[in-house]
């Protein structure tokens, strides 16, 4: 038996799926007797890549090669540390724990997915990279803003909030106008990037998805979507990873790639 087989693919199939580049983390864990650097990724996202019928692929935040994009079908930017205030020009809040190397990565991938009209699904940190990249500022705390918990009710426990969508948009299309999603953040957008517009919100008027305007999409014409809440955590309801995965196939086949 072999490994498609396993999945319940066969070879032709198999080699059809697109390609999906998700970014990592880089930093200490420990798996059995081991305990150093490791580049990884919860598998929440890997399997909602998969069940979406992509092929995932890991992007630790090293070596960065934009050049990558051309390879690739799709890109996630998934969530994560936060993005270093320095890069909108603010003073540090105590609590803002950034990651420079990884600011580097997924800012430079994010960039070039853009202009190459790569399908881009930012998801949590991955909709503050592209709101930075765009010029956009943020929140760095938000309990400070909304006086809630709501948003991490405890150390490694998602909330769960109802959001409403602007209708026409891409994220309604596929979620319809009031989808219950699971969050995990403690900041949020402020300032909203050029080009982005906002197609949802929390009741309490956090911003929780950014689109590209249509100015902005025909500078930047692949699909892109982003949101402040974890879809992965959901993978009963993959309607979000389906739509970019349908995208990331529309690219795969536009660029010729069997």
């Amino acid at each position: 038996m072999n490994g498609s087989d396993l999945i319940g693919i066969g070879p032709t199939e198999k080699a059809a799926r697109p390609r999906i580049g998700i970014t990592t983390y880089l930093q200490p864990a420990q798996w059995g007797v081991w305990q150093e650097s490791a580049a990884l990724l919860s598998d929440t996202y890997i399997n909602c890549i998969i069940a979406a019928g992509g092929t995932p692929l890991m992007l630790p935040p090293a070596g960065t090669d934009v050049s990558i994009v051309e390879d690739l079908d799709g890109l996630i930017i998934a969530g994560g540390s936060d993005v270093d205030a320095q890069r909108y020009g603010a003073e540090a809040h105590p609590l803002t724990q950034p990651q420079s190397h990884r600011d580097d990565h997924d800012f430079a991938l994010t960039q070039a997915a853009l202009h190459h009209g790569l399908p881009l699904f930012a998801i949590c940190r991955g909709l503050q990279v592209l709101n930075v990249l765009r010029g956009g500022s943020l929140i760095q705390h938000l309990p400070e803003v909304v006086d809630s918990k709501t948003y991490q009710p405890a150390p490694g426990e998602f909330g769960r909030i109802p959001v409403t969508t602007d209708p026409g948009s891409r994220v309604a299309s596929l979620l319809g106008q009031r989808p219950e999603v699971s969050v995990y953040h403690h900041q949020a957008v402020d300032r909203i990037g050029a080009g982005l517009k906002v197609t949802a919100r929390s009741d309490d008027g956090v911003i929780q998805a950014l689109e590209l305007t249509d100015e902005a999409q025909s500078q930047f014409p692949g699909w892109m979507l982003a949101v402040q809440w974890h879809p992965e955590r959901r993978i009963e309801d993959l309607r979000l990873f389906r739509g970019f995965t349908e995208a990331a196939h529309q690219h795969r086949e536009r660029s010729g790639r069997a």
